[in-house]
């Protein structure tokens, strides 16, 4: 259910492949996802994506039964697409919610499509959103718009996000990955030293 496609060029595609499920997360796809992403260390640039009109529906209802819900894998995750020193970036071919967001958060840019929407419903359904995601949230729109997403669980569409600097391109779902992968294309053709280099210089 996760795909991984290792470009000659140094970029890695993966895609979360579970359509009939809204893409939902299981503990299994989680760690697959969280051991690709600690591999990708030589990757030069790491594109996150979805298969068919959803990105992530986040947790999977029937692995929330078995504790996924507050499973340290989440962090996992994001922690290790938060260090990679290539470039990473979102791909959002749609909706994202709940714990997936986390991997979005953590990638250094996020692209989506127009009917892409964002929601962490961690208020209404009696969770507490992973560590690291409040920060990184806050941090790309401030703590006021944070506490509107996670707080007052309002959906945010692509317009909007972009304006508040969640998303940083919105583009038809025909040219996503093209975006991505030109948004890429400068890192993939610098040394990874110098990418990882300028990539320190912006997260100080």
């Amino acid at each position: 259910m996760i795909t991984l496609d290792k470009g000659a060029d140094g970029l890695w595609l993966v895609t979360i492949n579970r359509p009939d499920k809204a893409n939902s997360l299981t503990r299994e796809m989680l760690n697959e996802l969280a051991d690709i992403a600690e591999a990708a260390t030589e990757a030069r640039a790491f594109v996150l994506t979805g298969e068919g009109k959803v990105f992530s529906a986040g947790m999977d209802l029937d692995a929330a039964k078995t504790g996924l819900a507050t499973d340290p894998v989440w962090e996992r995750l994001s922690g290790a697409i938060a260090a990679l020193p290539g470039l990473s970036i979102a791909a959002l071919n749609g909706t994202v919610a709940g714990g997936a967001i986390g991997m979005v958060l953590a990638c250094d840019l996020r692209v989506a499509v127009p009917s892409t929407k964002i929601f962490y419903p961690v208020m209404r359904l009696g969770f507490l959103p992973q560590p690291s995601d409040p920060g990184r949230l806050r941090q790309l729109i401030g703590p006021s718009r944070a506490k509107i997403i996670l707080m007052a669980g309002q959906k945010i569409e692509a317009e909007q996000a972009l304006h508040w600097g969640l998303f940083d391109q919105v583009v038809e779902k025909d040219a996503l990955l093209d975006t991505a992968r030109d948004l890429a294309t400068d890192t993939l053709t610098a040394t990874a030293e110098h990418a990882a280099a300028i990539k320190a210089l912006c997260t100080r």
